[in-house]
């Protein structure tokens, strides 16, 4: 990495902040006019030319109204919790490489904010920092509705935030490095199969591992079908009841936030970053193509939000220890054995190999087979009037 004075270092972090911040904004907007079209609605109309005025009305309107604290709150922890989420939410982008090194008017610009050697590490652990916004939010609010909703936090995030990170160790075994520039130099070497030549994105040798991080991502972010901390139907707004006005925008935001930079770790770590056809060649059409598979990503969680319902709880917490966590750690021990085969360092008999599949068949079967995330509960009929 060549080195560049921290003066150039702010302003790349300080414009990778504001197009976050800019770009989480336009989420709501984009997210509004997906699920109308998929309701067979219109969405946002009426501010601006298709609604693209939207969030900043929305913005307009959080700041003008009234910010309501609860009497029996813990007022100093009330304040500052939801800052937490968002701001830890907004530093993790901090690792993100929209690209290698450029030359910008005669000076060499690095597009990335910092390159660390556990870049992978940081973004998990800034994620998993979000989760004390949301149980220090729900306790300071001394109500019991937001404090159930900040324990469905703390448990989920232990849940998933393990099946997360698991999922990313086939891919730290095929690259070698933690670094998210090294991951994304890996992945930009082709695979010739015959006359063609494919790039060699993760996502085509951890096929297994991008499915799991896929859903544990959904979790992670509180994202329907598993946003069980904000259950309106049975915690009236989960963690967040006693909040409102701007205070109350950041746990919404910072929500958005997370999805975008899951949304860009997903891309730089699975789907070739910035690779893309002419991206060797301009180093703008490199972030156009990140951009790109970002937007592809965000879209599948909205598009899982119109169509899934909420699961119940005893659901979400088998699907992550019953079904993600055996194949998570079946990936790894895979990966493992073919890394140890590629480099010539092991040697397996064929019966090995046979065992070898019969147990991943078996395994298979225990973890998919009806019932698998928990049973199903008994129907109910409504107190008020039957079904």
């Amino acid at each position: 990495m060549n080195d560049q004075p921290l003066w150039l270092t702010f302003i790349v972090a300080f414009t990778a902040m504001n197009v976050l911040l800019a770009g989480m904004a336009y989420m709501t907007w984009f997210e509004r006019k997906v699920l109308a079209r998929m309701q067979d609605r219109l969405g946002p109309t009426r501010t601006g030319p298709a609604g693209l005025l939207q969030p900043i009305a929305d913005g307009i309107k959080l700041l003008g109204k009234e910010d309501l604290i609860p009497a029996a709150a813990d007022k100093p922890v009330f304040f500052f919790a939801p800052l937490v989420i968002f701001v830890t939410a907004i530093v993790s982008v901090a690792v993100i490489p929209f690209g290698g090194t450029v030359e910008i008017f005669g000076r060499d610009v690095n597009l990335f904010a910092a390159d660390l050697n556990v870049g992978a590490l940081f973004i998990l652990a800034f994620g998993s920092l979000g989760v004390y916004g949301i149980i220090l939010g729900s306790y300071a609010s001394a109500s019991r509705y937001p404090l159930l909703g900040g324990l469905r936090a703390a448990a989920q995030v232990i849940s998933y935030e393990i099946v997360l990170g698991l999922a990313l160790v086939g891919v730290f075994i095929l690259s070698g490095s933690l670094s998210l520039r090294d991951i994304l130099a890996r992945q930009q070497e082709t695979l010739s199969l015959g006359p063609i030549d494919i790039p060699n994105w993760f996502i085509l040798s951890q096929p297994i591992a991008f499915v799991i991080y896929t859903i544990a991502a959904v979790a992670e972010t509180n994202r329907a079908p598993f946003d069980l901390p904000e259950a309106e139907t049975e915690l009236a707004a989960g963690f967040h009841t006693e909040y409102s006005a701007f205070r109350f925008s950041f746990y919404y935001l910072g929500e958005y936030i997370n999805m975008i930079v899951i949304s860009l770790f997903a891309s730089t770590l699975f789907l070739g970053g910035t690779g893309g056809p002419g991206s060797d060649r301009f180093w703008g059409l490199g972030i156009f193509w990140l951009l790109a598979k970002t937007i592809v990503f965000l879209f599948f969680y909205i598009w899982l939000r119109a169509t899934l319902p909420r699961f119940r709880y005893d659901q979400l917490m088998g699907i992550a220890w019953k079904v993600l966590l055996p194949l998570v750690l079946l990936n790894i021990v895979f990966t493992a054995f073919i890394r140890l085969v590629a480099n010539g360092e092991l040697e397996i008999p064929v019966w090995v190999w046979i065992a070898v599949a019969v147990a991943v068949v078996a395994l298979l079967a225990l973890s998919l087979r009806p019932g698998g995330g928990g049973e199903a509960a008994p129907a109910r009929t409504s107190a008020v009037g039957g079904d």
